[in-house]
């Protein structure tokens, strides 16, 4: 006996019901079971108690499962990915059953949980007995519960729902195909969802297509064969699309709380056909903590952290000691360096006039040994001393004043030989040398070495009459030097003066060159930088780009197929500015077949194709990955 038809075509954006027979007949679900499980499955992911790389060990039970098979082995472990591929695209049934039993702990648990997470979505007329569709007692459903938990799948998981378009992928032990490929290649559109069959539920199918901004998701129970299956689907599809409206605002549906353990759980009997009165009620008490049992923190108070309170009263420590301390005496380097800083008190008019007033005063010391001579100390006319107070001349008047015996200051030092200074002509002392015309430079002779001095018997050394040649020559800019010294300073000296001094053979005195104009240099310090015309830019080249498709990047995204070339190379452009994160290194590529213009991504991994696939399909835009 065929198995009952049934069918239903329904809105994807809003759920609106376009066209239903038969809908709600409990019928047997078959492979269409497993989008359940791998919507719990999804939601495992999503509350972080599972990853696509956790590794799954298969149980007995699930690698017994008869074909479609993946070829699970018992106590094999295989990666939750592969077990989803396996279970979307090739409906393998030890793969889904493999995932039920390592989620639920046996086939048995876990149905129970794919039964309520139904009745959370709205499928209140299914009930499941098992993970992946085989025939069992009591293990049904209707077209319309199948088409709720399809266009929850498009919704609730757009970052997985793209699995399903997908014609084929690597399955760890196999590379598997889609069982759903004549479909999604025939239909304009399509984009999932998946097939099932078995001798009682016939040859059934839920599918989703997208055109233009219609979504129309649609199921079909009891197909007599996957052509009539497909043809079937393909008119009611035109019909959902004829009857969808334009513009409609998309109402997605409300996805099914994720199931905590510590939550409490309760049993409503579906699973028992007929049961009376159901199954009793198990209520789990959740000791999870909702707030936090610490009390409230008081209210910051501002405060000054230590290390700034101790240096805020060092300063101030520091600026007391400094405002208390007692000025530096007189004459001292301290009290120059307060003087200079502007912080010391000048010195007392009574010092500077008692040293000022002294009289003039020659300090004779007598020599103690023979080799010490007599120095003769001839003090300054107060009328010349002009000095400023402070000074090392100011001192020194200050010392010669008497302050103490000269005897006591000189007595410890070395023996020296004797010099006689003349006293100072008051006349000389008052005037000063003219200013250095600008732009002279003055250049010192080098100093030639001479040998160690030798003491001899002492001698007089006499000063003679200056003679017009000076030791220091300046000259004006641009003219010859001068070869005698300005009358004006030579008409002063009027007598010659004597000085004794030790017949000992000094270092020779040092010269000062004549003085050279500063005039500018008429060759270059360095030699002139030759400045090379830039070269004629050369031709750009044109650069061939090949994309390798080695290593991995031979997979693809398919975003459609248009009537034309230009209108997908359009669809293209906008594709890859709309997704630039994901498809940036893909090759865009249109390919005719039968008519029609396929326009797609190609070159990328199999990452970036799902990625891409996910975030395209999350924006309602019609995805597939080609390729692996």
């Amino acid at each position: 006996m065929a198995a009952p038809f049934a069918a239903i075509v329904m809105d994807g954006r809003t759920g609106e019901v376009l066209y239903e027979k038969n809908a709600d007949a409990r019928l047997h679900p078959a492979s269409l079971t497993k989008m359940m499980t791998l919507y719990i499955v999804f939601q495992e992911i999503e509350a972080g108690r599972l990853s696509l790389d956790t590794k799954v060990t298969v149980t007995k039970y699930a690698a017994s499962q008869p074909p479609s098979r993946l070829g699970l082995k018992p106590g094999q472990k295989i990666a939750v990915r592969y077990l989803i591929r396996a279970a979307a695209i090739k409906s393998a049934n030890d793969a889904a059953a493999a995932l039920g039993d390592y989620i639920g702990g046996d086939h048995v648990t876990f149905a129970k949980r794919m039964t309520k997470t139904a009745r959370q979505l709205g499928m209140s007329n299914t009930t499941f007995k098992n993970a992946n569709g085989l025939t069992a007692e009591g293990h049904l459903s209707t077209a319309r519960d199948m088409n709720t938990l399809g266009r929850h799948l498009f919704y609730d998981f757009p970052q997985y729902y793209h699995i399903f378009s997908r014609r084929t992928a690597d399955a760890g032990i196999a590379q598997v195909a889609n069982t759903n490929t004549r479909f999604l290649d025939s239909y304009e559109g399509a984009d999932g969802i998946k097939t099932g069959y078995t001798a009682p539920a016939g040859f059934n199918l839920t599918a989703s297509a997208h055109r233009g901004s219609k979504h129309i998701i649609a199921t079909v129970f009891g197909g007599t064969s996957t052509a009539n299956r497909n043809a079937k689907m393909a008119e009611l599809m035109d019909l959902g699309f004829g009857k969808a409206k334009n513009n409609v605002a998309e109402q997605p549906p409300e996805a099914a709380p994720l199931d905590d353990a510590l939550i409490a759980s309760v049993e409503t009997g579906i699973d028992e056909i007929d049961a009376e009165g159901g199954a009793g009620k198990i209520v789990r008490v959740s000791g999870e903590v909702k707030t936090s049992p610490r009390p409230k923190a008081r209210p910051d108070v501002p405060t000054v952290a230590d290390d700034v309170a101790i240096a805020m009263a060092e300063g101030i420590d520091g600026a007391l000691a400094e405002a208390t301390a007692a000025p530096a005496p007189a004459g001292t380097l301290e009290f120059q360096a307060e003087a200079m800083e502007g912080a010391a008190p000048a010195v007392e008019p009574e010092v500077a006039l008692a040293a000022a007033e002294q009289p003039e005063t020659t300090v004779k010391v007598a020599a103690v040994e023979p080799e010490v001579a007599t120095v003769e100390v001839a003090a300054v006319d107060p009328a010349v001393a002009t000095d400023a107070p402070g000074s090392f001349e100011a001192q020194a008047a200050a010392l010669a004043s008497g302050a103490a015996p000269a005897e006591t200051r000189v007595a410890d030092l070395p023996p020296v030989d004797t010099v006689e200074v003349a006293e100072v002509d008051p006349a000389l002392a008052g005037m000063k040398p003219k200013a250095r015309p600008e732009g002279m430079t003055v250049q010192l002779a080098t100093i030639e070495p001479v040998a160690e001095p030798v003491a001899t018997a002492p001698e007089e050394v006499v000063v003679a009459e200056a003679t017009p040649e000076p030791e220091l020559v300046v000259t004006d800019p641009g003219t010859e030097p001068a070869a005698a010294a300005p009358e004006t300073l030579l008409a002063d000296v009027t007598e010659v003066e004597t000085v004794a001094a030790p017949a000992t053979v000094g270092p020779a005195p040092v010269e000062l060159a004549a003085v050279v104009p500063a005039t500018k240099r008429s060759a270059p310090i360095f030699d002139a930088v030759e400045t090379v015309e830039p070269a004629a830019a050369e031709a750009d080249e044109e650069v061939v780009v090949v994309m390798s498709t080695s290593g991995g990047r031979h997979f693809g995204v398919n975003v459609g197929e248009y009537s034309s070339r230009y209108e997908a190379e359009k669809a293209l452009l906008k594709t890859a500015l709309a997704e630039s994160a994901t498809l940036n290194d893909g090759l865009r590529k249109t390919t005719q077949s039968g008519g029609a213009w396929r326009a797609s991504f190609m070159g990328l991994t199999e990452e970036q194709a799902e990625l891409a696939c996910r975030r395209l399909s999350a924006r309602a835009v019609p995805c597939e990955t080609v390729g692996g």
